[in-house]
């Protein structure tokens, strides 16, 4: 419908501005771990703050599309978003990590609000039966996003960090060191307020664009009644695990992506993000491949093989050295590709409409496990090496194939009832 076709463009560039920051926190791991010398525990503090305010905010989010529209939404989370990138200023400016874990937060806070929203208000758009289709066409901006965040901060800002070590830091004085450091910092602020910036043009244009169809008109119950009868459905309760635990894996296996290739290969931060810009392609490709398939092969088959395919390449990683560790872990990100909205339809089948807001908020909080898994696996690297921390990300591999096979164990189970029924 033409009335969409605006509108639609600029929701969906709402997936490209979440992508590139979930992205660009990746690389902010390595860069904090050098400007800083920090352990791989203190740089996951990032993840935890970033996945932690989706946690917080993915539930109010829902509740206040409910009570007014999705554009107050999307406006709501594009001025969170940019006041997020605006306080990476002050925080340079004081060379506080914690202020700059605080001005994540307040930027996570609002994708969370944009993701939360963005979402339905693209299956609103249109008929019931393109609706699907739709939304696959919206994240296809995601990657593009994720892709732009690699590229900006390779550029901008590991391009700009000074070659000294820990070590060799450790040997500078007082003046020489905070001179360092601040140049990288400022590199860091500036890029993020240029980001800002931009998000705030967005904003402007999106309050000036009518937004038809705007208003959620989904029924009201009330939240705890809602969260009862979503908790009854095993598909739905399973799903929000699986996606914890999805989240969790991504959010480990990217950001150990350029500690990984440092470590094997012997590469500097800017060269290093090659191999991650690599697994990004990889996974950008590999969405679009299985979404073709999806029209011959069930999803919740290709995730079952997606992850098990995932698994046995997180053990390659964990056994093998050098280019062929380098080269399981990039084809690990093309394993994950489906992952994220496959188990995302999955666990809304079946939901009724009155139910879906709140459903789909509690697998946008399930984004939590970025927060929680990787600071663990963090800690394993920490104590153990880098690549014996990716057991932690086997075991998350294991909880999604195992929920892609109980899926496809009640399947199996209803169409021989249902045949025995006939």
């Amino acid at each position: 419908m033409k009335r969409y076709r605006l509108p639609f463009l600029l929701v969906s560039l709402l997936f490209l501005v979440w992508g590139m920051a979930n992205n660009m926190n990746d690389t902010l791991l390595a860069a904090f771990k050098r400007i800083m010398s920090m352990s791989d525990v203190q740089t996951s503090l990032v993840q935890f703050s970033f996945y932690g305010a989706y946690f917080c905010f993915a539930l109010p989010a829902a509740l206040f599309i409910r009570r007014y529209s999705y554009k107050s939404g999307i406006l709501l989370g594009l001025a969170m978003y940019a006041a997020g990138t605006m306080l990476f200023y002050p925080a340079g400016q004081a060379a506080s990590y914690a202020f700059y874990l605080f001005a994540i937060y307040i930027m996570a806070a609002g994708c969370a609000v944009l993701e939360t929203t963005a979402n339905p208000y693209i299956l609103s758009m249109g008929p019931q039966e393109t609706a699907t289709r739709r939304l696959n066409i919206a994240q296809t901006f995601n990657p593009v996003g994720a892709i732009c965040g690699i590229l900006i901060s390779r550029h901008f800002i590991l391009g700009e960090l000074n070659a000294a070590d820990a070590a060799e830091r450790s040997g500078m004085d007082a003046d020489a060191l905070r001179a360092v450091q601040m140049h990288e910092l400022d590199a860091v602020s500036g890029t993020y307020m240029l980001i800002g910036f931009g998000l705030l043009v967005l904003l402007v244009v999106i309050a000036l664009v009518r937004m038809p169809g705007d208003r959620d008109r989904s029924a009201s119950s009330g939240v705890a009644e809602c969260f009862r009868r979503l908790w009854g459905i095993r598909r739905y309760r399973y799903g929000v695990v699986a996606q914890f635990f999805y989240v969790g894996v991504q959010t480990c296996v990217w950001s150990f992506n350029i500690r990984l290739a440092m470590h094997e290969l012997g590469l500097a931060e800017k060269s290093a993000s090659t191999v991650f810009l690599l697994s990004i392609l990889g996974f950008t490709f590999f969405r679009f491949v299985f979404t073709w398939l999806m029209k011959y092969i069930a999803p919740v088959r290709l995730l079952a093989a997606a992850s098990a395919s995932a698994l046995v390449l997180t053990l390659v990683v964990m056994g093998a050295s050098g280019m062929a560790a380098i080269v399981a872990l990039v084809l690990i990100s093309a394993a994950m590709s489906l992952m994220f909205p496959t188990i995302y339809g999955i666990a809304l089948d079946g939901i009724a409409p009155e139910d879906a807001k709140i459903a789909a908020s509690g697998l946008i909080m399930a984004i939590l496990g970025g927060a929680l898994l990787t600071p663990l696996q963090a800690w394993v690297s920490d104590a153990a090496g880098i690549s014996v921390s990716f057991a932690v990300s086997a075991l998350c591999f294991v909880v999604i194939l195992l929920y892609s096979l109980g899926i496809l164990k009640s399947d199996a189970e209803k169409h021989s009832d249902a045949g025995k029924h006939s």
